[in-house]
């Protein structure tokens, strides 16, 4: 499991924290052609979860999605089609052990949208070692439905939700012409099923 140390890194990520207190932040679930999924090992540990990341300001969660992509797996938008994302925020909450001391009473947590990619490129193209502070040091498809021990306890529940939320659309079509209704990452919405996406929304 992870070592017990601060997932607050940044003092800029007071600029994404809304009033309850929950960072923006982005997650992606990677699919092949096969419906097994990527999973990444956090570097030098022994946990194992799915790309992940904050939204900068000014940033849409498209946005984030694909930089993130790009930091932590090496792939770029010609490598993935988006097959959905949630239709609302999931949260979990950080246990104050895990956060910096200063920023104990003022973040609780991360609110994250979570998109659903399909691999068009091939797993050669996929680095780990694209950024100069990589995420994993080894990663591996698995099968969609899996036990989550791996996974950071605190995270479970929101893997579990995303997963649920975006299973109906494992077998869709990218390319469909039906889309959502897109709105900007800081925009609240009511909760709803997860929707296919039109590419470059």
């Amino acid at each position: 499991m992870w070592k017990n140390h601060s997932i607050v890194t940044n003092h800029r990520v007071n600029h994404m924290i809304d009033r309850n207190g929950y960072r923006s932040n982005v997650g992606i679930i990677l699919l092949n052609s096969k419906n097994e999924v990527f999973w990444g090992k956090r570097i030098k540990q022994d946990s194992w979860q799915f790309p992940q990341g904050g939204i900068k300001p000014g940033e849409s969660p498209e946005q984030a999605m694909y930089r993130e992509l790009t930091e932590e797996v090496g792939l770029h938008p010609r490598h993935v089609k988006i097959i959905g994302r949630t239709r609302d925020w999931l949260r979990y909450e950080v246990p104050d052990q895990w956060v910096r001391r200063e920023w104990r009473g003022n973040y609780r947590g991360q609110k994250q949208i979570w998109y659903l990619l399909r691999l068009v490129g091939r797993d050669c193209d996929v680095s780990l070692r694209t950024s100069a502070r990589p995420e994993f040091d080894a990663w591996r498809w698995n099968q969609y439905w899996v036990e989550l021990e791996s996974v950071v306890e605190f995270k479970r529940h929101v893997y579990q939700q995303a997963l649920t939320e975006l299973a109906r659309l494992l077998n869709h079509d990218p390319h469909d012409s039906n889309c959502y209704s897109g709105y900007s990452h800081n925009e609240e919405q009511p909760a709803a099923m997860a929707a296919p996406a039109k590419q470059g929304e």
